[in-house]
C-alpha cells in the first residue's frame, strides 16, 4: 500500500489555506481537478473518495467549513488516511479549540509544523497531542491551556523511540487512582403499535488515569467469547461484541487470544474502547399520544409515557418532545408530573422531566387553538415521530459490565479503580399512532 502523495485544507469555496506536497509526482493545479470533481455531484451522491481518469484518488472529509483532503497517486490505504485524516482534525482542535477557516490562517506556521512531524513520506507517524507538544513550542492562538500533572525532565527522542510513545517516565501522583466510565447510546425506532423497527448500541470506555509510574493494567469483561474459549457459562449475561475498537496502548495480540485487555494507559483521559451492539432490546420508554378534535379551531392531546426498564433505576433529565399541528397557539397544559413548554420552532411541545423512576407511567393533557384559515401543512405533525432524550446512571441497557480491573506496577503500590455506568439517548424515536 503506498502513502499520501500531498495533503491539502481547503476552504468551503475550494480554496487553497495549506498544502504539503511528499512525493513530487502530482500536478501543481491537482487540486483544481479536485473541486471539479465535486461539483459532479450533489450532496446526496457525493462520496469521500473518489478517482480522476489519470488514476489520482482523492479522499477527503469535511469539518466546520473546511475540507482535509488528500492526493493518492497508486493504491492507497483508504482506512488508514480516513484515519489520519479524524485524528489530524482532533490534534488541531487540541492546539485551536475551534477548527475553522480562521484559526487556520491565524496558526498556518504550527499546521505546518504538525503535518511535518505526523507525516514521513506521507505516512502517519506521531499522532498523540502530548508528544507533539513537546515538539511543536510555536505560540498558536486560541491554545487551550490543560492542567498538568507535576513533571520531570525527559528526553523526548527517547520517549518517541519508545514502543510505548503515548506515556513518559516519571509521572508521580499523590494518589494513585483509575476511572472508566462506560457510556452507551441508544438508537431506536419505535413503531406505531410499540414494535421495535430498528435498535442499535453505541457505547465507549472513557478513563481517566491518574497513575505514577509505567503500570500494567488488565481490564476483564463479560465477553461472550472470552467465556466460550474458556468453556464455561458467565453467571451475569454476556454480550458478543462484533464490532469493537481499541486505543494503540491496548496489546490486540493478548485480546485476540486470550480475550483479555491488557494495557499500559496514557496519562489524563483518553477512550480505551469504542463498540456497537447491533442487537434487539426492550423500549426503555414507550408513549401513547391520543390526540382529539374538539372543533375546528381546538385539538386536544393526552399523553401517557412509560418507562419499562427495572424498577431500581432511574432516568434523568428526560425530555419528551410530542410534535404538534405547525399552526398551533395559545397552548394550555395540565399534568402532575414535570413541566411542559410549547416549542414553535420545533413544531413540538416538551414535557420535561426531571426524575423518571423504572416501571413508572405519567399523564399530560394539552390543548391547542387552531385558526380558522387552515395551514396546507397542518396534518404533516401526524407523520412526524417522537423523540425522547434522556440519561440513566448505574445502567447499561446491553448489559455491559467490567468484571475486574488490576492495576500492577514495579513500585508496588496501592491504586483504586472506579467505574461508572451510564445509559444515554442517541437518536430515540417513536413513531405517532
Amino acid at each position: 500500500m503506498f502513502g499520501i502523495s500531498s495533503i491539502y485544507i481547503l476552504d468551503q469555496k475550494g480554496r487553497v489555506l495549506i498544502t504539503r506536497q511528499y512525493r513530487n509526482e502530482l500536478p501543481m493545479n491537482i487540486h483544481e481537478t479536485f473541486n471539479k470533481k465535486l461539483l459532479e455531484f450533489d450532496e446526496y451522491t457525493q462520496k469521500p473518495v473518489m478517482i480522476d481518469k489519470d488514476g489520482y484518488t482523492y479522499i477527503f472529509i469535511r469539518h466546520n467549513n473546511l475540507i482535509f483532503m488528500t492526493v493518492c497517486s497508486q493504491n492507497a490505504n483508504c482506512l488508514m488516511i480516513f484515519s489520519f485524516l479524524f485524528r489530524l482534525v482532533q490534534v488541531l482542535q487540541e492546539y485551536f479549540v475551534n477548527v475553522e477557516e480562521e484559526s487556520i490562517r491565524d496558526n498556518f506556521v504550527v499546521v505546518y509544523e504538525l503535518l511535518d512531524e505526523m507525516l514521513d513520506n506521507g505516512y502517519p507517524q506521531t499522532t498523540e497531542f502530548k508528544i507533539l507538544k513537546e515538539f511543536i513550542k510555536t505560540e498558536s492562538f486560541q491554545l487551550k491551556e490543560k492542567k498538568q500533572p507535576e513533571q520531570s525532565n525527559f528526553n523526548v527522542v527517547a520517549l518517541v523511540s519508545n514502543k510505548i510513545s503515548w506515556r513518559k517516565e516519571g509521572i508521580k501522583y499523590k494518589k494513585n487512582e483509575v476511572f472508566l466510565d462506560v457510556i452507551e447510546k441508544l438508537n431506536m425506532l419505535i413503531g406505531q403499535q410499540g414494535n421495535v423497527i430498528k435498535s442499535e448500541i453505541i457505547g465507549q470506555v472513557q478513563v481517566k488515569c491518574m497513575l505514577s509510574g509505567m503500570p500494567e493494567l488488565k481490564l476483564g469483561l463479560n465477553d461472550k467469547a472470552f467465556f466460550e474459549a474458556q468453556g464455561r457459562q458467565s453467571r451475569s449475561r454476556a454480550v458478543e461484541f462484533d464490532d469493537i475498537k481499541f486505543h494503540q496502548c491496548v496489546r490486540l495480540s493478548k485480546f485476540e487470544n486470550e480475550r483479555v485487555i491488557q494495557f499500559t494507559p496514557p496519562d489524563g483521559d483518553f477512550e480505551l474502547i469504542s463498540y456497537r451492539l447491533d442487537i434487539r432490546v426492550k423500549p426503555l420508554f414507550s408513549v401513547d399520544v391520543l390526540i382529539e378534535r374538539k372543533s375546528a379551531t381546538k385539538i386536544e392531546f393526552l399523553v401517557k409515557a412509560k418507562s419499562n426498564f427495572k424498577p431500581k433505576s432511574t432516568a434523568n433529565n428526560v425530555e419528551i418532545f410530542v410534535p404538534v399541528p405547525d399552526d398551533a397557539e395559545q397552548p394550555q397544559f395540565r399534568t402532575a408530573h414535570g413541566s411542559v413548554n410549547y416549542m414553535p420552532d420545533k413544531e413540538a411541545m416538551c414535557w420535561s422531566i426531571k426524575q423518571f423512576g423504572g416501571q413508572r407511567d405519567f399523564m399530560m393533557n394539552a390543548v391547542f387553538h387552531l385558526p380558522t384559515i387552515v395551514s396546507p401543512n397542518r396534518d404533516k405533525f401526524q407523520k412526524m415521530p417522537i423523540n425522547i432524550t434522556f440519561e440513566i446512571p448505574y445502567f447499561t441497557v446491553s448489559g455491559f459490565q467490567v468484571r475486574y480491573l488490576k492495576i500492577q506496577d514495579k513500585s508496588g503500590y496501592n491504586a483504586l479503580p472506579w467505574v461508572r455506568y451510564i445509559t444515554q439517548n442517541g437518536e430515540y424515536q417513536i413513531r405517532m399512532n
